[in-house]
C-alpha cells in the first residue's frame, strides 16, 4: 500500500518536469522554425531603385548600356532623353560636333553638312540640342537619324536602355512570376518582377543563382532553377540606319608624291628646275596656301601657270595649306580659325576658289599647330573640307607626326574615313633644339610609325614619307646639342670634305660616321640610296598606298635616288 502512494506521488511530481520540458522543446521548435522560415524564406523588401540607378533627381536619367549601369546620367526634358556631347562620342556616335562659339550642332554626312542651332526645333517639333553648365546636351531622337543603336526610354525610375550590339547572347526564359534580386539570395531586396514566360538575357551562371537582365534594364539575379536551360540568340537588328558612303577620290594606282617648297608667287618659276631630273613621281605638292589671320583668311600663291606645266608632264597637282607659316608674324592661331564654323567655311571656301580658278587636282592640308583642346575643331575642318573635295573630284591628303599618344588628338581613324590619304611624315625622329643626338628617320621609327597608322587607317589609304634631308649633329665639350639639316648630296659632301668614313649601321639602317672636331664631336646619320631603300622595302610590306618625299632640291646631285623610291611602285 506504501508503494502505490509512493509511486503515485513521484508520477505527480514528474508531471510539471515533464510539461516544463516539452515547452522547452516546443520553444526550441519554435525557435527553430522562426529562424529557419527568416533564413530561407522570401525577403519581400522592395530594393532603394533611385539609390540602384544613381539617379540624383526627378530630370536625371540612369543609362544602362553593354549590361551595366553607366556612370554617366542623362537628363529628361519634355519626355525626352537628352545625353551630353562626350556621352554621345564615348558610346554612340563620334561625328557630332558643337561650336559653342556659333551656337549650333553639327553633323557630317558625305554630301552635306547637317546644321542645327542649340535650342532650335526641329522639323518633329522637339529641341535637337541646348546648352547647360557649359556643356551640349543632345536629344537622343535626334541622335539616332544618323547613328546605328536602338532605345527605350522608361520612367518611375528614369532609365534608357541602349542597344548598340548585334552579337550573340545567352538567354532564358522564366518559368513562373519571379522577383528579380539586386544581389544572389532570397532575403536580398527585389528590383522588379518579371513575369511567366519573360526573356532575360543571362550574363552569369552560378551555382544556384544567374545573373540576368531584363528587357527594361534592371540587372539583376534570379534563382537558377525559375530559368529554362540558357540558350543562344542573336539580336534582330533594326535600328533603321544606313551607314553613309563616304567614299572620295582615292586613285586607282600607288601614289608617289614629292613637295616643292615654294615662299613666294616668284618662285613658282623653280618647278622646272626641281622636277629636270627627277623620275618615277606622279603628283607634285607645291607650298601654296597659307592661314593667314585669325578670321580665316587664307593667303595664296597658287598659279594656273604651274599646275598646266605640271600635267603636261604628267603630274598631279595637290597644293598644301599650311597653319604655322603666318603663325608668328600674325600670331595665326589654329584653334581660333578652326572652331568657328564661319571661318571654317570661310577657309574651305578660299581653297575650293583657288583650286577651281586654277585646276588643282588634290588639297593637302599641312597643319602642324594644332592643340589638344582644338582636336576636335581640326577633325570637323577635316569633314567639312572632305564634303567639297568629293564633291569636285579633289584628292584631299591629310599630313600627320609619325604617330604617338601626344598627337592622338588629330584622330587619325576618322581621318581615314574622311579623307582619301593620310600622310606619315615619317621624320624629325630627333629634331632640331633636341637634346640628343640622333638619325633623322631610324627604319624602327619608321616602321612603328606605319604600324600604328594602319591600326587605325586602311593600309591603301597611307602614305608614308621619307626624308631627303639628314641632320649633321655637334655636341660640344660641355655637352651641348646642335645641328643643321641639309640634303642627300650636301651631307656626303660634307663627310669627305672632313676625311670622315661611315659604316652600316644595323641599329638605324643608315650609314653612320662620327669624328671630333674643333667644335666638339661631330655625328651623322646618312640618309641616302641604301636607307631609303630599306624603308621603301618596309612601306611596301604593309601594302601602303604612296610614298611621299620631303623636298625637292634637297635631292640636288643625287638624282639616282628617284629610281630608289619609284621602286615603291612596283610589285
Amino acid at each position: 500500500m506504501k508503494k502505490r502512494r509512493k509511486n503515485k506521488k513521484m508520477r505527480r511530481s514528474l508531471v510539471p518536469v515533464l510539461v516544463a520540458v516539452a515547452l522547452i522543446f516546443l520553444i526550441l521548435a519554435v525557435s527553430a522554425g522562426i529562424f529557419l522560415f527568416q533564413r530561407y524564406s522570401y525577403s519581400d523588401e522592395q530594393a532603394d531603385l533611385n539609390a540602384y540607378f544613381g539617379l540624383d533627381g526627378a530630370g536625371s536619367v540612369a543609362i544602362v548600356y553593354e549590361n551595366g549601369i553607366a556612370e554617366e546620367k542623362g537628363i529628361l526634358q519634355d519626355g525626352r532623353c537628352y545625353l551630353d556631347l562626350d556621352t554621345v562620342h564615348a558610346y554612340l556616335n563620334d561625328r557630332f560636333y558643337v561650336d559653342f562659339n556659333e551656337k549650333l550642332l553639327l553633323y557630317t554626312l558625305p554630301d552635306e553638312v547637317v546644321s542645327i542651332g542649340l535650342g532650335e526645333q526641329t522639323q518633329d517639333g522637339y529641341t535637337a540640342a541646348f546648352e547647360q553648365d557649359g556643356s551640349a546636351w543632345i536629344a537622343l531622337d535626334y541622335v539616332k537619324k544618323y547613328s546605328d543603336f536602338n532605345f527605350t526610354l522608361y520612367t518611375d525610375p528614369n532609365r534608357v536602355v541602349l542597344e548598340t550590339s548585334w552579337e550573340e547572347i545567352s538567354t532564358a526564359q522564366l518559368k513562373k512570376d519571379t522577383a528579380i534580386r539586386e544581389r544572389g539570395g532570397v532575403k536580398s531586396p527585389i528590383l522588379t518582377t518579371a513575369a511567366k514566360g519573360d526573356r532575360v538575357t543571362v550574363l552569369e551562371e552560378l551555382e544556384n543563382w544567374d545573373r540576368v537582365i531584363t528587357a527594361d534594364g534592371y540587372i539583376g539575379y534570379v534563382e537558377k532553377k525559375r530559368l529554362t536551360q540558357a540558350e543562344t540568340q542573336t539580336p534582330q537588328k533594326d535600328t533603321g540606319y544606313t551607314a553613309p558612303d563616304y567614299t572620295g577620290n582615292m586613285r586607282e594606282h600607288k601614289i608617289n608624291l614629292a613637295w616643292h617648297q615654294v615662299t613666294s608667287s616668284a618662285a613658282n618659276s623653280t618647278f622646272p628646275g626641281v622636277v629636270e631630273n627627277v623620275t618615277g613621281i606622279n603628283v607634285i605638292s607645291p607650298t601654296w596656301f597659307f592661314l593667314y589671320d585669325n578670321e580665316g583668311t587664307v593667303e595664296s600663291i597658287a598659279s594656273r601657270e604651274y599646275v598646266e606645266e605640271a600635267h603636261a608632264r604628267g603630274l598631279e597637282v595637290w597644293a598644301l595649306v599650311d597653319d604655322f607659316t603666318h603663325s608668328a608674324d600674325n600670331g595665326v592661331d589654329t584653334k581660333e580659325v578652326l572652331s568657328y564654323t564661319s571661318k571654317r567655311a570661310k577657309v574651305i571656301g578660299t581653297l575650293m576658289e583657288e583650286a577651281q580658278a586654277c585646276g588643282i587636282d588634290g588639297i593637302n592640308v599641312d597643319f602642324e599647330k594644332v592643340s589638344q583642346d582644338a582636336g576636335q575643331d581640326y577633325i570637323q575642318f577635316i569633314r567639312e573640307l572632305s564634303v567639297e573635295c568629293r564633291a569636285r573630284g579633289l584628292v584631299l591628303s591629310v599630313d600627320n607626326y609619325v604617330p604617338r599618344n601626344f598627337n592622338a588628338h588629330y584622330e587619325w581613324k576618322e581621318q581615314g574615313v574622311m579623307a582619301d590619304y593620310v600622310i606619315i611624315m615619317g621624320y624629325d625622329e630627333h629634331w632640331a633644339g633636341g637634346e640628343e643626338a640622333g638619325s633623322v628617320a631610324s627604319l624602327g621609327y619608321v616602321e612603328e610609325g606605319i604600324a600604328k597608322m594602319v591600326e587605325e587607317v586602311p593600309a591603301q589609304k597611307v602614305i608614308n614619307a621619307v626624308p631627303l634631308y639628314t641632320r649633321i649633329w655637334t655636341t660640344s665639350p660641355e655637352g651641348a646639342v646642335s645641328s643643321r639639316a641639309v640634303g642627300i648630296r650636301a651631307a656626303s659632301d660634307f663627310l669627305n670634305q672632313n676625311g670622315a668614313v661611315y659604316a652600316w649601321d644595323e641599329s638605324t639602317s643608315q650609314n653612320y660616321a662620327q669624328f671630333d672636331t674643333p667644335e666638339g664631336l661631330c655625328q651623322v646619320w646618312l640618309e641616302d640610296e641604301q636607307s631609303l631603300a630599306a624603308k621603301v622595302d618596309v612601306m611596301k610590306n604593309y601594302g601602303l598606298g604612296g610614298i611621299a618625299a620631303w623636298k625637292l632640291g634637297f635631292d640636288e646631285g643625287r638624282e639616282n635616288i628617284w629610281s630608289v623610291i619609284a621602286g615603291f611602285l612596283t610589285e
